[in-house]
């Protein structure tokens, strides 16, 4: 389920080329594509962050570590989207949200899925 995990990713790649044959703003794409690596980057140390804390029977620090994961990347992609579409054309902006809100939309919907399987194994 290797390819469920990394739908997310996959459909970043292939909106790039929509993007250029649509003419929407790279300027969006590009910034919504860093700011989505970077968030799928925390995504991977506090999984693995979370993981050693249950192993450790720390379920405190891995409820704390989940909360300001969830909480840090939607800031973090939010503010990127809100920056691009104040400092660049607010085309930008709307190009980086709609991308962003596809993304965030698969995400948790994989996510939900992969955890559903993780129960079952």
């Amino acid at each position: 389920m290797a390819i469920l995990r990394h739908l997310d990713l996959i459909l970043l790649a292939l909106a790039l080329p929509a993007f250029i044959a649509a003419d929407w703003p790279s300027v969006g794409y590009a910034v919504a594509a860093g700011a989505w690596i970077a968030q799928r980057l925390v995504l991977a140390y506090t999984s693995a962050r979370t993981a050693r804390s249950l192993a450790a029977g720390d379920r405190r620090d891995a409820f704390r570590t989940t909360a300001i994961s969830g909480l840090g990347r939607v800031w973090l992609v939010s503010a990127a989207v809100l920056v691009v579409g104040l400092v660049a054309e607010r085309e930008d902006g709307l190009a980086a949200a709609l991308l962003v809100t596809a993304l965030f939309s698969v995400q948790f919907a994989t996510l939900a899925l992969t955890h559903r399987e993780g129960d079952k194994a």
